[in-house]
């Protein structure tokens, strides 16, 4: 296998596998977080989520697996995409992969984690994008690297520190798939973030906001497993800025910090879920309210139904669906699991989790 690189780095490396000598080395050069995706030799593709992860796994979600059935190919191997979650667990349980079902102590979930001796090869959504650059191989890929030239340029921020993700990054993109981009780095992250409203709003970058057929479109996708009326998610969606088209494709958008400003390493909290419940509360902080994962700092907090919040002070989530859906001042209603926060040292906290199938967060003007 080819040894890990620099995004920036000349050397060639595969168009489609973006293999490395492993994740080990991977996290070293910079480290392996929302946005990338891992390969088992069984041809299961997970797509990493969040920040932290356990020193000898990854929590990733099952993505794709190979089966006669899948509509997309690669290498002439038909390939099928689960999204909902007890998909997931369902056809890792049929392929043999119930081990990546874990319920993990510190991190207080059942989640899906990939052990690293099971990695066969990391998908980096720089280095695929630094490809694309090089040599697209379609119209599609061809509109990725347009896409990013552009907002690179406009935002002046360093070529590496933006990527390429979803099925575009390991090989099964169809015709018309969307233009999954991601931005890491704190700094880069907002200088894009702030870019990307001048770009809207100017006719000439090629970037358009959805209109309301785009909207609606949109909506009912994410319907199924986000309750919220087509009206509220048409209010909320229309102010934001990760989403839109490009050469009327569909693009979205991640915020990504790195590891190190994450400030949290795996261990130094513990979480502890207390149940499910739907609150009402003010947001007084949405510092960290573009990232994925993202955060909203709440207070004067109201239990509506469900288990008790007491100290509650954050909501979170790990989705990308929520982030910048509220704003300082404005008060929301969310529904999501109840964590208490252990820290090695200091007092516990009490947080909000939204996230999961039937979890949802709207925000209404102060």
């Amino acid at each position: 296998m080819k040894a890990y690189s620099d995004p920036q780095s000349t050397q060639p490396f595969s168009p489609v596998t973006n293999v490395t000598a492993g994740i080990a080395a991977a996290r070293e050069a910079g480290g392996v977080v929302e946005g990338f995706a891992l390969e088992t030799g069984e041809g299961l593709i997970f797509t990493v989520k969040g920040l932290i992860h356990p020193p000898d796994g990854t929590v990733a979600y099952l993505r794709y697996l190979p089966d006669e059935r899948g509509e997309r190919r690669r290498d002439g191997v038909p390939y099928r995409k689960v999204y909902a979650f007890d998909d997931m667990v369902a056809a890792l349980k049929a392929h043999g992969g119930a081990g990546f079902l874990v319920d993990d102590p510190v991190l207080g979930a059942r989640l899906q984690i990939v052990p690293d001796g099971r990695v066969i090869r990391v998908y980096d959504p720089r280095r695929r994008l630094d490809e694309l650059r090089r040599a697209p191989a379609d119209a599609l890929e061809d509109a990725a690297a347009r896409l990013a030239a552009a907002v690179g340029a406009a935002a002046g921020v360093p070529a590496g520190d933006l990527g390429i993700s979803g099925s575009l990054l390991f090989g099964l993109q169809a015709p018309d798939s969307d233009l999954d981009t991601v931005v890491y780095g704190d700094a880069s992250c907002r200088i894009v973030h702030e870019t990307l409203r001048s770009l809207l709003a100017d006719p000439r970058s090629g970037l358009r906001p959805h209109d309301a057929a785009g909207l609606a479109a949109v909506a009912a996708a994410h319907r199924p497993d986000t309750p919220i009326s087509p009206s509220d998610f048409v209010r909320l969606q229309g102010r934001k800025v990760n989403e839109f088209t490009f050469d009327g494709r569909g693009v979205f958008v991640r915020f990504v910090k790195r590891p190190g400003e994450g400030g949290e390493r795996y261990g130094e909290r513990r979480y502890q879920p207390l149940g499910q419940a739907v609150i009402r509360a003010r947001v007084h902080d949405a510092r960290e309210a573009l990232f994925t994962p993202c955060s909203y700092g709440v207070g004067d907090v109201t239990v509506v139904e469900g288990a008790p919040a007491d100290r509650l002070g954050s909501v979170v989530s790990y989705r990308g669906r929520f982030a910048d859906q509220a704003r300082e001042g404005e008060w929301i209603t969310a529904r999501g699991t109840v964590e208490r926060v252990v820290p090695a040292a200091g007092a516990p906290s009490t947080r909000l989790v939204v996230g999961a199938p039937g979890d949802f967060l709207i925000s209404a003007p102060g």
